[in-house]
């Protein structure tokens, strides 16, 4: 039995094993020396090292609650030193799970950059794209869509002919982002929301999709007529209708409109999908690596979603190492729609990547890791602000 297995499957799995020890003892037996935040601009980074001088980047920006997150990460900084880099999955689990305390953005938003930054570490070590070590490409580019400003039918329209000059097919509007003398009425914003939708679908035409946003703003009812009110206009998805905190809300939603569905920027780690997934409440999942767990999560959730023929759309993100972790995993799931943003947005001298968007579609290089380099050196000083504090016209608070 031995001599045979020598010669035949056995043998196989021993090179196999042989050959990931080999790989791992080459990258040096690396041990994490120090994880270390990076703030540049309005963006929070953060840098694994090794002791070995090798290290990893990664992306924890939380928009408005960034140095909540810089003040996570030294928290779980001594759960992680001395851990051998390659176990990904292994401080993954102990991280999110280890602890009494875990979810939620600010923790989540810690967790996935670490995520990160150990998944472009481990593409360095063993010299190959991260994408390679997701399973490989499922596609040669990635599509994305890009979001067309204006709060008025002319507006949108011309903003819409200049997105699609520069080759993007699918278009995302928000035509309820302005306020009426400071105050946001629900009512008001659906009917000229309506008038805009109605315009623009007139301008496009029937081939280019149109994604409709409304950023968690309405409740079921009013969620329900908006949908209703622009299915004739056949957007690919209405996106975050609904507020992120009670998912079953979709339920209501979901038996009073035919009108496709999208959700998840605002979800975190897998688990917050079970309801949605399980249940076929939505058909588009928006996940967003930097507050999902990372690259980790990130595939899971795709893996969860793909059992129930769901699409991923990922949340666009604002820096070029979040957007190229976002980009490898697009690149290596089977399931993938369309992905939002633009790789350079937040790109000057301090950041590079290896990719580009061209004709609305985003093509990524073979560069070990992720493709990104950090000049600290040159990174902008650190920025916060805090989104708009909305009132209704009684004064009352109105979801942003």
């Amino acid at each position: 039995m031995k001599a045979a297995a020598a010669g035949g499957l056995g043998a196989s799995f021993l090179v196999s094993g042989a050959f990931a020890r080999d790989m791992h003892d080459a990258a040096g037996g690396l041990k994490i020396t120090a994880l270390r935040p990076i703030f540049s601009g309005r963006n929070l980074f953060v840098k694994v090292e090794t002791d070995k001088g090798l290290y990893g980047l990664g992306d924890g920006s939380l928009n408005t609650r960034t140095t909540a997150v810089a003040a996570a990460l030294k928290s779980i900084e001594p759960v992680i030193l001395g851990q051998d880099p390659f176990r990904i999955e292994h401080l993954w689990q102990d991280l999110f799970r280890g602890t009494f305390w875990r979810g939620g953005p600010v923790l989540l938003s810690a967790l996935s950059a670490v995520d990160m930054a150990l998944w472009d570490l481990k593409g360095k070590a063993l010299n190959t794209p991260v994408y390679n070590l997701l399973g490989g490409k499922c596609r040669e580019k990635i599509r994305m869509y890009s979001g067309c400003g204006g709060s008025t039918p002319d507006e949108l329209c011309r903003n819409a002919e200049k997105t699609m000059a520069r080759g993007f097919t699918v278009l995302r509007i928000c035509p309820h982002d302005g306020l009426v003398d400071g105050r946001y009425e629900p009512g008001h914003q659906i009917r000229e929301s309506v008038k805009c939708m109605r315009a623009l679908r007139k301008a496009v035409g029937e081939e280019v999709e149109i994604i409709f946003e409304c950023h968690t703003r309405f409740t079921p009812v009013r969620a329900v007529e908006l949908c209703n009110a622009i299915a004739e206009y056949r957007p690919v998805y209405v996106e975050d209708p609904l507020r992120a905190d009670s998912p079953e809300s979709y339920r209501t939603l979901r038996s009073h409109t035919h009108v496709p569905l999208g959700t998840g920027e605002k979800l975190g780690a897998p688990w917050d999908y079970k309801t949605l997934i399980e249940e076929d409440l939505v058909d588009y999942l928006r996940t967003d690596v930097c507050n999902c767990g990372g690259i980790s999560a990130m595939r899971k959730i795709a893996a969860y979603g793909e059992t129930h023929y769901l699409e991923m759309a990922p949340h666009g993100l604002p820096s070029a190492i979040g957007m190229m972790a976002a980009l490898h995993v697009d690149l290596s799931i089977p399931n993938l729609y369309v992905q939002e943003g633009g790789l350079y947005s937040n790109v000057g001298s301090h950041l590079t990547a290896d990719g580009e968007i061209k004709d609305g579609f985003a093509i990524i290089g073979d560069s070990p890791g992720l493709g990104v380099k950090l000049d600290e050196s040159r990174c902008p000083p650190f920025s916060t602000y805090e989104h708009p504090h909305w009132r209704r016209e009684d004064g009352a608070v109105q979801d942003w």
